[in-house]
């Protein structure tokens, strides 16, 4: 599906969609299969890691997911990550699982660093379903929003051709082998050069967050891909 979205459908929309589909691999991988129904709510409450998750009604109100999803995630994030939190390594370390074919490790940097609201070094449980939340059952704005920040690697308010670039260069790397056709060297440039056609409205180097939320919502196959993958709890 990947590839043929890649041949198809553009650069805007293939960002968009391994953003997405990468993230769902890492959910995949914290538990949310083969969950059994002990109780949750206590080790919420008493757990002695590191790192203590809000309540469960506080969380169920800051998000999408109900009492039972997040118990869920919780069980798979706490089996995974014992101190409570998930730091920059290990998830280039999950990362590296689900596209051996590639080089993940910049792509997980840039995806980490946009679950890390706070910016202090580690993703929290919190944080992690903040983020999965918005990327599973936000709105279309919303995903938006939170796919511009991933873009501003900076966070100046403006996604630059240098930082499209770098996140271009990191799809294609962790992508490896799947991609098609072979990747030339020019490759990456180019469809930041797309990208720039399409979203800098006003020519003048960068694309701000209104530019961007205006020219993906007027993109029939962006809007597509961020459908893709809702309703998968």
């Amino acid at each position: 599906m990947l590839n043929s979205i890649w041949e198809t459908e553009g650069l805007q929309t293939v960002g968009i969609v391994v953003l997405v589909f990468a993230s769902i691999k890492l959910l995949h991988l914290l538990g949310l299969i083969s969950f059994s129904e002990d109780s949750v709510e206590d080790e919420l409450e008493l757990s002695t890691v590191r790192h203590r998750p809000e309540g469960l009604e506080q969380l169920e109100a800051q998000t999408r997911f109900s009492r039972k999803e997040l118990q869920i995630l919780y069980r798979g994030f706490k089996n995974e990550c014992p101190s409570g939190v998930v730091n920059e390594e290990t998830f280039k370390d999950i990362y590296s699982q689900f596209f051996p074919q590639g080089d993940a490790s910049t792509y997980a940097h840039f995806l980490f660093n946009a679950f890390d609201t706070d910016h202090n070094g580690s993703v929290s449980f919190e944080d992690f379903v903040m983020g999965l939340s918005i990327l599973l059952r936000g709105t279309v704005q919303e995903k938006l929003i939170w796919a511009f920040n991933l873009y501003d690697i900076n966070k100046d308010g403006y996604i630059s051709k240098e930082e499209m670039l770098d996140i271009m260069k990191a799809i294609y790397d962790m992508m490896g082998k799947c991609t098609y056709p072979v990747l030339k060297e020019e490759t990456p440039r180019q469809h930041v050069e797309v990208f720039f056609q399409k979203m800098d409205k006003n020519k003048d180097g960068v694309v701000t967050i209104d530019e961007f939320i205006d020219s993906c919502q007027n993109d029939e196959n962006i809007m597509r891909s961020m459908h893709l993958f809702e309703n998968v709890l």
